[in-house]
């Protein structure tokens, strides 16, 4: 379901969207997944598009990852952590430099999830917690929502 941008988001300083969020083909099954008011922040100069599983050194597509004891494992069980991580602080040191004030970030992904993320065992299930991105954005102080979260900061 598209929604309109919240009105309390559109302040001058620039947000961090994830890429795929805006058409990129950039997640794990060579998919995006576009949402037409992030498209329209990118649009206007508002926001700026990132990934950080590709900046982390991931091709696309990729095997599918989820959290599981603080560890990204892919569906055949390989330990990704570092990627990830390795994208997570280049997106921080991303949003530090461009002075955003905040992220729109994909929901439910290992990287980019907020409030619940898959449980590691790809079936589906759903269980609290945050992607490992939206996680480091937070304990920096940076507000993050995902796409479908319209009562956020």
């Amino acid at each position: 379901m598209m929604r309109p941008a919240p009105d309390h988001i559109l302040d001058d300083a620039p947000l961090l969207v994830s890429a795929c969020l805006i058409g990129q083909p950039c997640r794990y099954d060579g998919a995006a997944t576009p949402t037409t008011w992030v498209m329209d922040l990118v649009a206007q100069g508002r926001a700026i598009p990132f990934c950080p599983e590709i900046a982390g050194g991931l091709p696309t597509p990729r095997t599918p990852c989820e959290l599981r004891r603080g560890k990204v494992v892919d569906r055949d069980g390989i330990d990704h952590t570092d990627a990830f991580l390795r994208g997570a602080e280049q997106g921080l040191a991303l949003a530090r430099l461009a002075g955003c004030a905040g992220a729109v970030l994909k929901a439910r992904s290992p990287s980019c999830g907020l409030g619940q993320i898959y449980d590691g065992t790809f079936t589906g299930l759903l269980v609290p917690g945050n992607g490992l991105f939206a996680a480091l954005l937070l304990a920096h102080g940076i507000p993050v929502r995902t796409e479908l979260d319209q009562d956020r900061p």
